[in-house]
């Protein structure tokens, strides 16, 4: 029996990620480096991950 889970690599700091199934233009968080992480494939079980940039909010202060 296999698990449904899905593997990758963050493209920052490398670490491997196992993660439950998602698909195509979902994001996660990579838990090494925190960087915000978008699928952008899924083939075969892994995952192509590309860094989003994460803009943050001016508050005007």
């Amino acid at each position: 029996m296999t698990t449904a889970t899905l593997s990758g690599a963050c493209p920052e700091c490398e670490t491997d990620l196992t993660v439950p199934p998602v698909g195509p233009g979902e994001t996660l968080s990579c838990p090494e480096c925190l960087l915000t992480l978008r699928v952008e494939a899924v083939a075969d079980g892994v995952l192509t991950l590309e860094a989003v940039e994460v803009q943050l909010r001016d508050w005007g202060q």
